[in-house]
């Protein structure tokens, strides 16, 4: 038998941020929190709680509900707390790159969390480490922390600013000081940060999901380049930066945010079924079924069958309880690592001519596997579209990404992609089609993964992110 990590052909997750300032509980909102923003990092969870007097930090691999149970969260007093989940990026996946990071300097203690990358880490990491600076991790987040510590001395609402007019790339951050909550998104505003209320108390996060399960009410989007300072007067906002264009994250709204959130003034679910309404228009086909690929086909899929009119079944049941990784038997099983989460339902497919919706291919691996399982399950025709436009280039902005060699769009035609994939036909959502779905203004958003269009920033075509400073 061979033990192997259950990864499926997907750009995965960048991570979650979850603060919180002035509740007894505070570290157990944190933990609530995540819970609701484990889907954007699976791989390590992270809690620091401030007291008023210092700062106190737990974190593991593992998934929020393995890392943290009754005597671990007890260990984290106090009514402030940031919290982190994470999918490394930039870093290796060991436990010293798991986050909030913390560090104590002339200011005092101080803890970080990240969700982003930063294109010029490597840079000042060698200048930094050229001055005498020692790190601790691979993770590109540290950074940060040591340009703090180099600034001014004369609080953060001044040495804040400075640091992180020195970085380049995505960047929403938390911080922690023993009697302050602080969050900032880069002057672009690749990933998303909110700002929420219970009560009296001031809450963070990087989707309004996290809010929702709190009963909390949303506030507003912190802006791009602002920083707000949430302390005992109250939440102030800083804008040290000077504007720039907009870049949000369009893979946000394809992939990345939860169905349920809010996501820059619009309801994810409804944008994919936006998505899958546009892909309809531009990819008729004659069919007898429209199945989505769960879970992130499925607002897609409904929004193709809506607008063709083409009746939409379930067609594929997945496994939600599937961990990290999965003991594979010595005798073969066909397509083993798919079935591990998908299983195709014959009552559905047999016979019949299928659509199945996905939101991206990626490497074309588990789209072969699942068009022959659908083909298995006695399908008659196995018509494959999705909700995107093909990838042609890595991300260099916060998403985990292979190098552009392994995109298969990257070197292949969409016709010979359908070869590859054995579907009987393959249609791509347009970038235009994409950008309107997703809000109309192609200005709003970085589409640099469907384009190659980096406006931040450059990087190496077949640098991957997760060893970016090696180990």
């Amino acid at each position: 038998m061979k033990t192997r990590w259950l990864s499926d052909d997907k750009f995965h997750d960048e991570c979650g941020l979850f603060g919180v300032y002035g509740h007894p509980e505070a570290a157990n909102l944190t933990y609530l929190g995540l819970y609701a923003l484990q889907h954007r990092g699976q791989e390590s969870a992270g809690i620091a709680a401030a007291d008023g007097g210092g700062l106190h930090v737990e974190k593991a691999m593992g998934w929020v509900s393995d890392v943290f149970g009754p005597e671990r969260l007890r260990r984290l007093p106090g009514q402030l707390a940031i919290g982190h989940v994470r999918y490394s990026t930039a870093g290796s996946s060991t436990l010293r790159n798991a986050q909030p990071i913390s560090a104590t300097f002339s200011l005092g203690p101080i803890a970080l969390a990240h969700n982003g990358n930063l294109v010029n880490a490597e840079a000042l990491r060698k200048e930094l480490e050229a001055a005498g600076a020692i790190f601790q991790s691979t993770s590109d987040t540290e950074v940060i922390l040591h340009l703090l510590a180099r600034g001014e001395r004369h609080g953060l609402e001044h040495s804040l600013p400075q640091a992180l007019g020195q970085v380049s790339g995505a960047y929403s951050l938390l911080m922690l000081t023993p009697d302050a909550l602080i969050g900032c998104r880069d002057p672009h505003g690749f990933r998303p940060l909110v700002v929420g209320r219970l009560g009296k108390t001031w809450l963070l996060a990087s989707e309004t999901c996290a809010l929702d399960l709190l009963e909390a009410e949303f506030v507003r989007d912190v802006e791009p380049g602002e920083i707000v300072l949430i302390d005992g007067d109250g939440l102030r906002s800083l804008k040290p930066f000077p504007p720039k264009r907009q870049l949000q994250c369009v893979f946000e709204y394809v992939y990345f945010a939860r169905p349920d959130s809010t996501l820059w003034g619009q309801n994810v679910y409804h944008v994919r079924k936006a998505l899958g309404q546009r892909l309809a228009e531009e990819h008729p086909v004659e069919a007898d079924v429209v199945v989505p690929v769960p879970d992130s086909g499925l607002g897609a899929a409904l929004g193709f069958a809506e607008r063709s009119g083409i009746p939409f079944e379930v067609g594929l049941i997945r496994n939600h309880y599937v961990g990290r990784t999965f003991i594979e038997p010595r005798q073969q099983i066909r397509h083993f690592g798919v079935r591990v989460k998908l299983n195709p339902m014959r009552e559905t497919l047999a016979g019949r001519r299928v659509v199945v919706v996905d939101d991206s291919i990626v490497r074309g691996t588990t789209s072969r596997k699942i068009v022959r399982m659908i083909r298995s399950a006695g399908a008659r025709q196995v018509h494959v579209r999705i909700s995107s436009p093909p990838i042609h280039w890595p991300c260099y902005y916060g998403i985990d990404t292979p190098t552009r060699r392994e995109l298969i769009a990257s070197s292949h035609k969409v016709e010979e992609i359908r070869r590859y994939i054995e579907a009987d036909s393959l249609g791509y959502l347009s970038l235009e089609g994409m950008l309107k779905a997703a809000g109309g203004d192609e200005s709003r958003f970085c589409h640099a993964c469907f384009t190659g269009a980096y406006k931040v920033g450059f990087g190496q075509e077949d640098t991957a992110q997760l060893p970016l400073f090696g180990e």
